[in-house]
């Protein structure tokens, strides 16, 4: 006999597992279907997806270690402190970063039993609607059932873009989860994708000795991003030797004895080959419904591969939800979780909310680079008025007694109701200073509130204050 739940939840990555734990604790019957194993050793799905297993929380582990590293071994005669005869055992670094994911894996885990939620490690299928009750086939190691809830949430997420032509062996040519258990420093590393995700993975090796080279096909580098913080970026990540080649065509990448050889046009035309002993591929990801049956139900995707929804990630079939990288949006993992707990306070009858303008970025190189809102070139683009204001941490001074004093802080305001439209952060802990932005634009602050708060000295994050009276041009400390 199937068992009904009030919801199922398709994929327990970083939405799908808020989704099911805020269920839980609405008092819903909830179930939660994972069937990709990712990095785990035993083989079994483990919850917490891409974010967890293979793509922030590692990556993350990784970036700590190897900074602390290339702090060790370049930056501490400054301070006094006289090193040597460093060294880094990258078995041990790796075993580490394994142990933060598993932590945190069994950490999700316990939260299902406490929550209530049936953590079911099995492949889902779509078999049918009938009477306002979805039907479900979950099959795992040569075992099938059937389940069925008046509410789903498809949180399947995404996986790696492939590049035409190039087969991913996670061995000399990799994506962003082989690119994470690297047994040893190549010498010579290539990056295709000079994104978020190239420039995280190429600091970690960068930092350990590797020469790292990124190839992109866009020609500006981090065109998302407003352009003081991408000229800034694109300045200081080449001064750490990262390099850098924009606007280019890959033909092709080749294995060869030593390594991979790619062979590719510059912005120019002009054919160049370039050896590295290892290669990461990370040019983005595309939304993950493989296997779902979503014919059965009768659910299409669009033109992209999207699962089509409204502002409250409603689909086009009654009580069928999805969230996160599978849906329109930025694919962050704090979107994901914002989503998800939206779509679980709905199905329990609340009224959920995500605002999609307050949503932060982040990318968590040395230094950091975090924004929120809206970039110049937007504001110019919509023809919308507004004042600026910048502040640089070479005029801040928690940032020169850490020794670390590259970017700034950019507040941008309305002209005429000084209402903040963005906020624009490069500093070594950039991650944590734009939750304050992120408030101001959910609060709907002016640039002269944040001016009008007392921020604690000496600290980085009164920068923030400092842009924002530069919107004014009174800032203090400049």
């Amino acid at each position: 006999m199937e068992k009904q739940y009030d919801v199922v939840i398709v994929g327990a990555g970083s939405g799908g597992y808020i989704a099911a734990i805020r269920a839980g604790q609405l008092g819903l019957s909830v179930a939660c279907i994972e069937s990709n194993p990712y990095a785990a050793r035993d083989g079994q799905p483990r919850p917490g997806g891409t974010c967890l297993n293979v793509g922030c929380i590692p990556s993350k582990a990784l970036l700590a270690s190897s900074h602390l590293y290339e702090q060790v071994v370049h930056h501490t005669a400054e301070h006094g402190i006289t090193t040597g005869g460093a060294a880094i055992a990258i078995d041990k670094m790796i075993d580490r970063k394994d142990g933060v994911v598993t932590k945190m894996a069994k950490g999700i885990e316990y939260l299902f039993k406490k929550n209530k939620v049936d953590f079911i490690r099995a492949q889902a299928r779509f078999v049918g609607m009938r009477d306002g009750v979805y039907s479900l086939e979950v099959s795992a190691e040569g075992s099938v059932q059937q389940i069925s809830a008046r509410n789903v949430i498809i949180a399947t997420g995404s996986t790696p873009r492939q590049l035409p032509g190039t087969r991913i062996d996670n061995s000399i040519i990799c994506d962003n989860a082989g690119a994470l258990d690297f047994r040893e420093v190549p010498k010579r590393l290539c990056v295709v994708g000079a994104g978020v995700i190239g420039l995280e993975l190429g600091s970690v090796w960068r930092r350990l000795g590797a020469d790292v080279t990124l190839l992109d096909a866009m020609p500006d580098f981090l065109p998302g991003c407003d352009t003081a913080v991408s000229k800034e970026m694109f300045k200081l990540m080449s001064g750490q030797g990262l390099k850098f080649d924009l606007g280019v065509a890959i033909d092709s990448i080749a294995l060869t004895s030593d390594g991979a050889k790619i062979s590719y046009r510059d912005r120019a035309g002009v054919s160049k080959e370039l050896a590295c002993d290892k290669v990461i591929v990370a040019i983005g990801r595309v939304p993950n419904t493989d296997g779902l049956g979503i014919d059965a139900i009768g659910l299409e995707l669009d033109q992209r591969g999207f699962v089509p929804v409204d502002e409250h990630c409603r689909t086009t079939v009654p009580n069928l939800f999805a969230i996160g990288d599978v849906v329109r949006g930025p694919m962050l993992a704090h979107k994901a979780e914002e989503e998800g707990i939206m779509v679980a306070e709905i199905i329990a009858g609340q009224a959920g909310h995500v605002n999609y303008a307050a949503i932060p970025f982040i990318i968590y190189t040395s230094p950091e680079a975090a924004w929120v809102g809206k970039t110049e070139q937007e504001l110019v683009r919509e023809g919308r008025a507004f004042r600026s204001g910048q502040f640089p941490f070479s005029a801040n001074g928690r940032a020169l007694g850490h020794g670390d004093a590259q970017g700034f802080v950019k507040v941008l305001a309305d002209a005429e109701s000084d209402l903040v439209l963005g906020v624009h952060i490069v500093s070594s802990l950039a991650s944590e200073m734009i939750g304050e932005a992120a408030m101001a634009l959910e609060f709907s602050a002016s640039s002269e509130d944040i001016a009008r708060i007392c921020h604690a000295h000496p600290t980085l994050y009164e920068a923030i204050r400092e842009a924002a009276l530069a919107v004014d041009k009174r800032a203090l400390n400049l």
